[in-house]
């Protein structure tokens, strides 16, 4: 299994097995979950052209009570200028996302990035395979 295959099943399990709303389906906390990733998949390092979740700065994204989205995250480099701007880009593209009510964005730099997080089809695109 690679690490992106890895990372993408541990998440889904944080998101599916989260306590639900009373009525609610198992299915919903998947489509919630689909509907961030595709949010997160919308924003984009400012120095490689490439989504932040394909790149593997998400470490953990959890579904923490019905709607409420938090997400660790990091950088590719600790002194990146922008740090900010990426934060609010993400918790704005996040809190946009049919069925969220909340969300909390933590930047983390342990472990520390690096290439092995990328997706092969970025390492692909990027010509590191």
């Amino acid at each position: 299994m690679t690490a992106m295959q890895d990372r993408d099943s541990n998440l889904a399990l944080a998101a599916a097995t989260n306590q639900q709303e009373p009525g609610r389906h198992a299915g919903d906390a998947g489509e919630l979950t689909d509907g961030v990733v595709a949010a997160l998949r919308s924003v984009f390092d400012p120095e490689i052209p490439v989504n932040i979740y394909d790149l593997g700065l998400i470490y953990r994204l959890t579904l923490s009570r019905p709607g409420f989205v938090e997400i660790d995250m990091t950088l590719t480099a600790p002194g990146c200028p922008v740090a900010g701007d990426i934060v609010k880009s993400v918790e704005q593209a996040v809190q946009d996302a049919e069925g969220v009510s909340g969300v909390k964005v933590t930047l983390v730099f342990e472990p520390p990035w690096d290439k092995s997080r990328m997706s092969d089809d970025v390492k692909l695109e990027l010509g590191l395979l």
